[in-house]
């Protein structure tokens, strides 16, 4: 029998899954943060994980991204998680949508540790179907931790 997917907030591209695997191995465990600010704030920010503070009362964590890393070695390939999180006030804008981080070409601006590869990260959304809604919702926070 097979598990059906676990529906979640956020996802992440396999070019991008690709390029996470090879900036930990570079940089160590990994978080991303999605501010919501103008220009390039508005871009998911890459960062070591614990270099960009958090807390539960500002931000809204809307999952951990799953990633295997194929270069790491093992069957199955050994995998590692990045934290996802979200100001609290952007969250209020996006709770109905479903976010996946994916890379583009292109140097973004910031401190986000894949901008000397020349590739940045970005968000493409979707709004959440109502069962979907329902499921994550389920009348509270919108079924992220925070």
């Amino acid at each position: 029998m097979t598990t059906p997917p676990v529906l979640g907030r956020v996802d992440v591209t396999d070019a991008a899954a690709a390029l996470l695997a090879r900036l930990r191995r570079r940089h160590g465990a990994l978080m991303f943060h999605q501010s919501g600010g103008c220009c390039d704030g508005s871009s998911p920010m890459c960062y070591p994980d614990g270099d960009f503070r958090v807390s539960e009362t500002a931000d809204v964590h809307l999952g951990d991204l799953v990633i295997a890393d194929p270069a790491a070695g093992g069957d199955p390939p050994s995998s590692f998680t990045v934290p996802v999180w979200m100001s609290r006030a952007q969250f209020e804008y996006w709770k109905h949508t479903h976010l996946t981080i994916d890379v583009v070409p292109g140097r973004g601006a910031g401190f986000s540790v894949e901008a000397p590869e020349g590739v940045r990260f970005l968000i493409r959304s979707r709004l959440l179907t109502d069962d979907e809604w329902e499921t994550l919702d389920g009348g509270a926070a919108g079924g992220a931790r925070g």
